[in-house]
Formats: C-alpha cells, sequence, structure tokens
C-alpha cells in the first residue's frame, strides 16, 4: 500500500482527506482507499480485483468503509466491485450510466484480460454536478468522458485533490481507441473540467500522481504548448 495524503505525501498532514493507493490487478491499476479524517469513513475507489490486499489496506488504515466509487467501467477498474461491496454490505457509486455497455461486459473483458469480472449494476448512477459524501467529505463529481463516455472524476475542494481514474496520467492521457471512446471528448474534459479546478494534486488510475498545473505545463497530449500547436 502506498500513502498518500490530499496535500501532498506526508500521511503526517492535517488534510481532513486521507488516501492509500492500492496497486491492483496485472495492470497496476491505482484502486485508492480514501477516508475522513474526523470520522474515519472511508470509499474504496475503483476496486479491479486483488481483494486481499484491498482488506488488509482498509485494516491497516483502521477505516469504516461506507461505499465503493467507480470512475469508470473497464476490467481492471470495475471488475471486482461488486464482490467487494457485498463482503462489506455497501453501495456501489457511479459511474455515469453512459458506461453501462462496459459494466454489462466485464465478465467477457475478465476472461479476455485473465481477471475476474463480475458484472453488476450500481446502486447509484453519477451525473454531472452530483456530489458523494464520505464522512465529513463532500466530494464533486464531474462527468469527463473520452476515455469512456460515461468516465467520472471525483475532486475535493478543500484538499485541491481529485481522483481522475484514466482521464490523466503523469506525462500521458487515457487511451481513447476503445469502444465509445472519443480523442476529442477526452481533450475537452480535460480542458473544460479539470483544468478549471485550478492547480489540483491528482491520484490517476495508472502510475505516479501528479498536479493539474504540471500537466498543464508539460503534458505533450493535452498541456496547453501541446494544444497551442
Amino acid at each position: 500500500m502506498t500513502a498518500f495524503c490530499g496535500k501532498g505525501y506526508d500521511m503526517t498532514d492535517t488534510s481532513p482527506l486521507r488516501a492509500a493507493i492500492i496497486p491492483v490487478t496485472p495492470l497496476q491499476q491505482n484502486c485508492t482507499l480514501i477516508w475522513c479524517t474526523a470520522t474515519m469513513k472511508a470509499a474504496v475507489v475503483d476496486p479491479g480485483g486483488d481483494l486481499p490486499r484491498i482488506r488488509a489496506a482498509i485494516a491497516e488504515a483502521g477505516v469504516t468503509v461506507e461505499q465503493v466509487l467507480l470512475t469508470h467501467g473497464h476490467i481492471d477498474h470495475a471488475g471486482e466491485a461488486k464482490p467487494l461491496a457485498d463482503e462489506l454490505g455497501v453501495p456501489i457509486v457511479g459511474p455515469h450510466e453512459d458506461d453501462r455497455f462496459w459494466l454489462a461486459r466485464l465478465d467477457e473483458d475478465g476472461r479476455n484480460y485473465g481477471i475476474r469480472g463480475v458484472v453488476f449494476e450500481p446502486d447509484r448512477w453519477l451525473d454531472d454536478g452530483d456530489t458523494v459524501q464520505v464522512g465529513d467529505l463532500t466530494l464533486d463529481v464531474y462527468l469527463t468522458p473520452g476515455h469512456t463516455p460515461g468516465h467520472v472524476i471525483f475532486h475535493h475542494a478543500p484538499s485541491a485533490f481529485a481522483l481522475v481514474g484514466d482521464v490523466l496520467f503523469q506525462g500521458s492521457i487515457g487511451r481513447t481507441d476503445f469502444p465509445l471512446g472519443s480523442f476529442d471528448d477526452l481533450v475537452t474534459s480535460v480542458t473544460q473540467k479539470l483544468w478549471p479546478l485550478g492547480d489540483v494534486t491528482f491520484i490517476p488510475g495508472h502510475g505516479q500522481p501528479s498536479t493539474f498545473g504540471h500537466e498543464r505545463r508539460t503534458n505533450p497530449f493535452v498541456g496547453d504548448a501541446a494544444l497551442a500547436r
């Protein structure tokens, strides 16, 4: 488990939000455990697999999980969301309903990737402008299509922190060559939804955390210089 705090990497920071990255599946997807430090209530974001590892992270953090949150419906992010939610007795929240296509084929994609995939329908679909409560924390939801049509991100404004799934990575962006993907939509999502949030620290679906400010300055796909060409 890689510890991470919403205002930096020091877990002694006084941010009301804490996060721990739990790499799962052979695709090394960043499942993330986030929690409210005031209440120790938590959410598991994108539990694509490796449930024993996720259980261990929950126990280590000493938190009570209230829900499973999903950024999108790809197998490495959602494959074991249903078994985990059932085990913990909590609801699945997200993504947007436009990702129904991906959730309906989790079993098929699981066989193709050698990952367990359990088909389900979430307890709550999300839309642009919704909010999600984790303890005392309020996360703002933004619809960010492109990688998938129903992709969403979660933003905690007081901590200047976001979970962005596979929209944006350190030095890269999410693939748009999968069914229902769109490069133009992804660029619009990044420039119209992410950049206006300011210099937010984010955890991506794969790889290392970064900041919107750094990516806007340097990202070769969606940085200001790249888009000005």
